[in-house]
C-alpha cells in the first residue's frame, strides 16, 4: 500500500534572475524560519538536533610523504617487512588522503538511494540567516563545493538547511533538516547479523585494520 500524504509542496526549484550560486539575503521573507540554534555541550551529533550532519573541510596543508607514514611496530615485525608495508601504502597513496586534510577523496560511482515509495517530492523554503554568520556559512559551502563532497543540483528534493553554534559562540555546523523526508522513507527491514556469526567470518582474517571517523555525523 502506498503511503499517502498532506502536504502539497512545490516541487519546483528555481533561481531568481540575477541571483548569485550563494545568494544569503533571505531578510526579505518574513515567513522564513530561524535556522539557527545554539549548541551547550561537547560534541554534537545529528541525534542531538534530529537533522543530518554535514562534514567540516579543514585547510589542507602540504601533501604526505612516504617517511610520514607512521606504522605500529612490532617484535616480530622485521625493518624489511616494515618498509615493504610502507611501500606497498605508498602505491595506492591516491587512495589516501594529504596531511593535515581530514576528508577522503570522494566516492565516484556510489548512488545512494532513498526509497520513498510514491511519495511527491518536497521543497522547503530557505531559511533566514542572522547575518553575523551568513560568511562563515558562505565559506563552509565554499569549501564542501571545493572538496567535491557536494555539488550543484536541480533536483525537485530540497531541504532547509540548519546552523548550530558551537559552545564557543563563534563557530558554526551546517545541517540539514531532513525530518520531512524521513518520514516518507521507506524503512529497510532486513535479519540482523549474529555476533557469533560475525566472529566465526573474521577467525580466518590476518590482517585487520580499525577506522576512526575524524568527525561525528
Amino acid at each position: 500500500m502506498s503511503q499517502q500524504t498532506s502536504m502539497d509542496p512545490s516541487p519546483v526549484v528555481e533561481d531568481r534572475p540575477g541571483a548569485s550560486d550563494l545568494d544569503l539575503t533571505w531578510d526579505s521573507d518574513p515567513d522564513y524560519d530561524e535556522c539557527v540554534y545554539y549548541h551547550e555541550g561537547s560534541d554534537l551529533y545529528a541525534e542531538d538536533v534530529d537533522v543530518a550532519v554535514l562534514p567540516e573541510v579543514p585547510v589542507t596543508t602540504e601533501d604526505v610523504r612516504i617517511k610520514d607514514i607512521q606504522l605500529c611496530r612490532s617484535d616480530d615485525q622485521t625493518p624489511e617487512e616494515i618498509d615493504r608495508l610502507r611501500q606497498r601504502i605508498w602505491k595506492f597513496r591516491h587512495l589516501l588522503i594529504g596531511k593535515g586534510n581530514v576528508l577522503p577523496p570522494p566516492a565516484r560511482g556510489v548512488v545512494c538511494d532513498i526509497d520513498v515509495g510514491g511519495a511527491r517530492p518536497i521543497a522547503l523554503k530557505c531559511r533566514k540567516l542572522r547575518i553575523q554568520f551568513r560568511e562563515k556559512l558562505a565559506d563552509l559551502i565554499k569549501g564542501l563545493l571545493s572538496a567535491k563532497m557536494i555539488n550543484y543540483s536541480r533536483s525537485p528534493w530540497a531541504s532547509p538547511i540548519v546552523v548550530i553554534i558551537k559552545k564557543n559562540g563563534v563557530d558554526i555546523r551546517l545541517c540539514i533538516d531532513y525530518r520531512l523526508v524521513n518520514t516518507l522513507t521507506q524503512l529497510m527491514i532486513y535479519p540482523m547479523p549474529l555476533i557469533n556469526d560475525l566472529l566465526e567470518d573474521l577467525e580466518s582474517t590476518f590482517l585487520f585494520c580499525p577506522l576512526d571517523m575524524e568527525i561525528g555525523f
